[in-house]
């Protein structure tokens, strides 16, 4: 029986998690799936009440409990520094070595999108955003700080390691389903050491893959052509930084934020699945957040543990939704989040 962690978080994170559940709790019935959901207490009340951020231990039993996490979202103003969430999703992250952040990008209805006659083929391709290097590796300090003579460093950290992997496993997912495009991003006329390593790497790795057609675009032509072009990209492939950025514009290209799933995954262990939007701690408890991003990232999982039939069938419901307009206000709707929750079960 697959044993599935589930940390809600923070603010929404605690809703859309909990209609993502129900949807779960409806796969479970229907394709007999017997997925079993323990749930953890993590976030910023634990941290509030007993100072504990990320329990001793809890890497290893994930590692070796469980076989997937679903995460809502961290972040809460009564944490000013937000430590428990860089100590429990930056923990997370890099104690496990989830080094690819996959974002599918797709568009499940043309209402969705704010590109003038964007239909839905012109918009489902799949970003892979190396994950535990880059910008976000945490390297650099401060010296003089708060003189008018304050120097502030910090630094980008690029390994041979993490960039042939988060490249290969680009081309091995377009292969493995057969796509024939895979487009690298950098900023190599600029960030020349960087750069260096992530073409020569590229150009290396492509080289395998001669039924793949392997293309290259600076950061910033990129982004243009996402939003005036995206019909021709399948699979992109960039670093932690420029990932980060370019996936909010493919969230924007398939209705917002509360439309995008995502996985944090390395192949070799538990990974983890969690909806991008953030913890919104305005919206929480309001029955307003749009819990669709989790449930469409419970799908990733699905499909992540072998069980694509299910999967498809939760994209199905989600897009069922759409159709009939049972959606929240963001996307144009009327419901709350647990009635679209509702909705997006009831159509399983």
């Amino acid at each position: 029986m697959p044993r599935i962690a589930v940390i809600a978080g923070d603010g929404i994170g605690v809703e859309v998690i909990g209609g993502a559940l129900q949807v779960l709790r409806r796969v479970n019935e229907r394709f007999g799936t017997k997925l079993e959901f323990v749930e953890f207490d993590w976030g910023a009340e634990k941290y509030l009440r007993e100072g504990i951020t990320l329990p001793d231990g809890a890497l290893q039993m994930l590692r070796s409990e469980f076989a997937a996490i679903l995460l809502g979202a961290m972040g809460d103003p009564r944490v000013p520094d937000n430590r428990h969430a860089a100590d429990i999703l930056f923990g997370i992250r890099f104690g496990l070595d989830l080094y690819a952040n996959v974002r599918p990008v797709r568009l499940l209805h043309e209402k969705l999108c704010p590109l003038k006659n964007a239909r839905l083929e012109d918009i489902r391709f799949t970003i892979f955003r190396e994950n535990t290097e880059g910008s976000y590796a945490g390297i650099g300090g401060s010296f003089k700080k708060g003189t008018p003579d304050e120097v502030s460093v910090q630094e980008e950290i690029h390994t041979y390691k993490g960039v042939h992997r988060i490249i290969e496993y680009a081309f091995e997912y377009a292969r493995e389903r057969s796509l024939t495009s895979v487009c690298m991003s950098d900023k190599s006329n600029v960030m020349r050491y960087a750069g260096e390593l992530w073409l020569r790497t590229f150009d290396d790795i492509k080289a395998r893959y001669p039924g793949i057609k392997p293309s290259h675009l600076y950061i910033d032509a990129l982004a243009l052509l996402m939003i005036r072009q995206p019909q021709q990209f399948q699979v992109i492939v960039t670093n932690n930084m420029f990932g980060d950025i370019v996936t909010d514009i493919g969230a924007a290209l398939q209705g917002g934020l509360g439309m995008a799933a995502s996985g944090n995954i390395n192949p070799n262990v538990t990974s983890m699945f969690e909806p991008v939007h953030g913890s919104a701690p305005p919206l929480a408890g309001k029955n307003i957040a749009n819990p669709m991003g989790a449930i469409l990232t419970s799908a990733m999982m699905l499909e992540h543990l072998g069980l694509a039939e299910a999967a498809r069938a939760v994209e199905a419901a989600v897009v069922g939704c759409i159709n009939e307009d049972k959606t929240t206000s963001d996307i144009g709707g009327r419901l709350g989040t647990r009635e679209v929750a509702a909705a997006v079960t009831g159509k399983l």
